[in-house]
């Protein structure tokens, strides 16, 4: 899929985005694809002043398919500009898709490092130790919208020779004048981890180490990002294969960190426990940048590949999938906190602020609203309908997240907690973002509810405590 080939068709899917505009489950305040597929945030980066969120983009199809980059900008994340999209797999490098990838900006330029993907097809491969090409491609831009011509920097024989097929997801940062690229990448015995490569310039790379954690964490680490944050370091990765415990990793595939201690001058890495960045159902592919601000701001794809849960309510109308909120990185005893972007605030209209017990049943008409509730009694049990079949729970220091048929076969997320103090719910069309504790944790969830008109309160003993309420407007996307 040429560029070419993308204007020649897009008159032919026009239908498509007619009916995802339509849709009544479009989100408010979240990116989604106009038409079609959205998956992993890719190339995130502020340039001049704009803000680009590149993304996998799949534009004539709402299922899995050959794989873009679409492409966003914004200037104050409440205004965003659909611009058109950026990579097309139109080489022999990438023919089969423009994997993940990021943006690293350096003297005037902004550099874009991505998987392109190669499948074989003239006999039969197993796809995970033959049969697949994921090359590392670099190729530049000086404004963030025209490309420069594609460079291939990596191939499977500059990986390490035990390596799978699996090795992808390029991410470069800087360390004391040299940069580094972390590739997620599954070894041929089945463990996941993170190669390591080193170049003086951008363009000449050469392998340097591999990191792993001191146990086996999954056997595949996809799109791992490391940055440096008021003094802790960090590792993201997205392992896939780790068993489920009773209240962690409780979906397919996990998205967290490592606190980090990267010691490259003696190739000593020392990684902390593995935390989830979000607890719920639908939060994978994380990736962080750093903006104009000096904020270390993450975005992630609201979704979940090989779930046993679905999105089919949208895909029948031509779109799936959407990004999460923009959040903001901070770090409090040693772990990572994130809090939605300040920027959010100007969503807000109507105010209301009182006790629990005078908050009673509230009704709204869209499902758009933020709601933080400050409880008096840390310990008190609690049950906060959100929803007609969606509840937020809390007892005997168990928090959980309760769906019925609107979550279309999402059940329940829980997660044990020393104690309940705040929570922040976000409500879009068909989403739900909750903040626990300041951001100490976070649980995410598509949910699709028949009617818009809604009711919520706390049902049963209210507990002690205050709430503040604001209906919410929308995104402006041109």
């Amino acid at each position: 899929m040429d560029r070419e080939w993308y204007d020649r068709n897009y008159p032919k899917y026009e239908s498509m985005r007619k009916s995802a505009k339509a849709d009544g489950n479009r989100l408010q305040f979240h990116l989604m694809p106009p038409a079609g597929w959205m998956n992993d945030p890719n190339g995130l980066c502020q340039f001049q002043g704009t803000c680009h969120i590149y993304f996998q983009y799949t534009p004539f199809k709402a299922g899995w398919g050959t794989k873009l980059w679409g492409h966003y900008t914004t200037k104050d994340w409440i205004h965003f500009r659909e611009e058109e999209p950026f990579l097309f797999p139109d080489c022999a490098w990438d023919r089969d898709g423009v994997y993940s990838g990021s943006a690293f900006v350096q003297d005037g330029e902004i550099h874009y490092f991505y998987t392109g993907n190669v499948k074989l097809t003239d006999r039969t491969y197993d796809y995970v130790m033959e049969g697949r090409e994921q090359n590392t491609i670099h190729v530049k831009s000086r404004d963030g919208f025209r490309q420069e011509e594609k460079q291939l920097v990596l191939d499977h024989a500059d990986y390490p020779a035990d390596m799978s097929r699996h090795v992808r997801d390029p991410k470069i940062f800087c360390r004391e004048g040299k940069y580094y690229m972390l590739l997620g990448a599954r070894d041929d015995n089945d463990r996941g981890c993170a190669l390591l490569f080193r170049s003086p310039d951008l363009n000449r790379w050469s392998y340097f180490d591999r990191i792993v954690s001191a146990e086996r964490l999954g056997y595949m680490w996809e799109c791992p990002d490391f940055f440096e944050l008021e003094g802790q370091g960090c590792l993201l990765a997205c392992p896939q294969g780790v068993p489920a415990e009773e209240y962690r990793y409780q979906n397919v595939y996990q998205c967290g960190y490592f606190p980090a201690e990267l010691d490259f001058e003696n190739r000593n890495y020392q990684l902390g426990k593995f935390r989830e960045l979000d607890r719920g159902f639908d939060f994978y592919a994380a990736q962080s940048f750093e903006d104009g601000k000096g904020r270390r701001i993450l975005l992630g794809w609201m979704g979940m590949p090989d779930a046993d849960y679905d999105n089919d309510v949208t895909a029948k109308q031509g779109w799936i999938h959407a990004m999460a909120m923009p959040r903001e990185l901070r770090v409090r005893d040693g772990r990572l906190i994130q809090k939605p972007l300040e920027e959010m605030k100007g969503l807000r209209k109507s105010e209301w602020r009182g006790s629990i017990r005078e908050f009673g049943i509230w009704k709204t008409e869209t499902c758009c609203f933020e709601m933080r509730a400050d409880l008096g009694e840390h310990g008190a049990s609690m049950t906060l309908r959100l929803r007609e079949d969606v509840f937020l729970s809390y007892e005997g220091q168990i928090l959980t997240l309760s769906l019925g048929k609107s979550g279309c076969g999402r059940g329940r997320r829980s997660i044990r907690l020393e104690e309940l103090r705040n929570f922040t719910v976000f409500s879009d069309t068909s989403s739900l973002e909750i903040f626990v504790n300041d951001g100490e944790e976070v649980i995410t969830a598509r949910v699709y509810s028949k009617e818009w008109s809604q009711s919520l309160g706390f049902e049963g003993t209210e507990p002690a405590g205050t709430v503040v309420f604001y209906e919410l407007g929308g995104f402006t996307v041109v």
